[in-house]
């Protein structure tokens, strides 16, 4: 059971307590991503993340965090997202007000040096160089370039090389007042349950300070597509590798789990349909899988598959079939149970690590203001039907939903003969 409190500033704080472990986590989560940028500064949000670790008043340097935390074999690190930036550290339990310290410090008193900035620049555009250079992780990108193309959701997290270089220290200063407001930040911490009995006011401490502000807004995406889109991000490659997405659900959506276990069904494990069908019975691809991504206010469940170049066709085929057949016939109840129970499986090893629970609990208060138990969520598993399941099969999987992004050394020729296989 988790505790919400509200601080006098409006920083929600959750508390997860854990028995049988003797690890604390603390995750800080702020409603800001590259969809609340401009395109000027599109990756400002991931360079302040990097420069989070960077130095602060109280300790100038990297090595000075960085030996800090080693001293006590603590783990640590930052991510960005489209919608939400989290810190976290995960540390034994005893040194859960030291994590407190270091988190507020580096949040509220990061220097923000003009010579490390410029450092981290380059470290960012060799990330980018390094996401360029490795279709399997750009494919991501490239998709959602096409299936958010007109809405910040598609720009690039990381940004380009381009308006990397061209953030100013004044620009991160400025990001972070009026971005990092307490309304719009979360602090979850959960583990070992005798470490978190003085935790409100620990984060009061630590966190009061954070100055409240307007709640930051996005432009919300609507998206008008009638007929199926491609896109074709032309590379050499000895590999062709794409993803096949439909149009799904936001946050918080009735149908949710109903698409949690059909995704299951469909690619998220190794005796899925995809998998069988694409990898095991023709030897297409050495990986094939599917997805659901969920936004605000949009969603998709993708389908990637890294395949042999000359074959492609046929596994766009074989995999559009498969979504036919999904949505034709209700699932049996053996491969309905054996789903479920894959879903939950999983669900139920990661909530034995406390940074897992800290994020599930703390990433459902910031992004959809309200918090499904896990006991719940496993019950809401446990309805779905298979007729459900059709019903939402039916409602997603329709050609005006129907998306696909490759990168492969094709021709113009070759990549129209593709996009015309793109048809359900």
């Amino acid at each position: 059971m988790y505790n919400k409190k509200i601080l006098d500033n409006k920083i929600r704080m959750l508390t997860v307590p854990m028995r049988g472990v003797q690890s604390v986590a603390v995750l800080v989560l702020v409603k800001t991503g590259s969809r609340f940028e401009s395109r000027k500064v599109n990756g400002i949000s991931h360079l302040l993340e990097h420069m989070a670790f960077k130095g602060t008043k109280k300790r100038p340097t990297t090595t000075e965090i960085a030996s800090l935390m080693d001293g006590v074999g603590a783990e640590f690190n930052a991510y960005t997202s489209k919608e939400y930036t989290g810190y976290w550290i995960k540390v034994a339990g005893t040194h859960l007000p030291l994590a407190m310290d270091v988190l507020s410090d580096i949040l509220l008193n990061s220097l923000y040096d003009e010579e490390e900035l410029r450092r981290e620049e380059g470290v960012v555009i060799e990330e980018i160089n390094m996401y360029e250079d490795t279709p399997m992780r750009n494919i991501g990108d490239v998709f959602e370039e096409l299936i958010f193309k007109g809405s910040s959701l598609g720009w690039r997290i990381a940004g380009s090389k381009e308006s990397v270089r061209t953030v100013t220290r004044s620009d991160i200063v400025s990001y972070v007042r009026q971005q990092y407001s307490a309304e719009d930040m979360v602090v979850g911490i959960a583990g070992n349950e005798n470490n978190l009995k003085a935790t409100e006011k620990l984060v009061s401490n630590y966190f009061g300070k954070f100055k409240s502000g307007k709640d930051n807004k996005y432009l919300p995406a609507e998206f008008k597509q009638k007929t199926p889109a491609f896109y074709h991000y032309p590379k050499k490659t000895d590999q062709s590798h794409f993803i096949i997405g439909l149009r799904s659900f936001p946050y918080g959506h009735p149908d949710r789990y109903n698409l949690a276990v059909l995704n299951t069904v469909l690619g998220a494990s190794m005796s899925s349909r995809l998998w069988i069908e694409v990898r095991e019975r023709r030897g297409l691809c050495y990986y094939v899988r599917s997805g659901v991504e969920e936004f605000m206010d949009n969603g998709y469940l993708g389908i990637q598959a890294g395949v042999t170049i000359s074959r492609i066709e046929e596994a766009v085929k074989v995999i559009l079939s498969e979504l036919d057949k999904i949505r034709a016939k209700p699932v049996s109840a053996d491969e309905l149970q054996r789903a479920k129970e894959n879903w939950k499986g999983k669900m139920i090893l990661t909530l034995e690590d406390s940074h897992s629970v800290a994020s599930m609990y703390t990433h459902q208060e910031l992004l959809e203001g309200r918090i499904e138990e896990p006991d719940e969520i496993l019950r809401k598993i446990d309805q779905v039907t298979a007729e459900d399941m059709q019903r939402v099969a039916n409602e997603i999987i329709r050609n005006k939903g129907l998306n696909m992004a490759v990168i492969g050394p094709y021709d113009a020729k070759q990549a129209s003969a593709i996009e015309k296989v793109l048809q359900l």
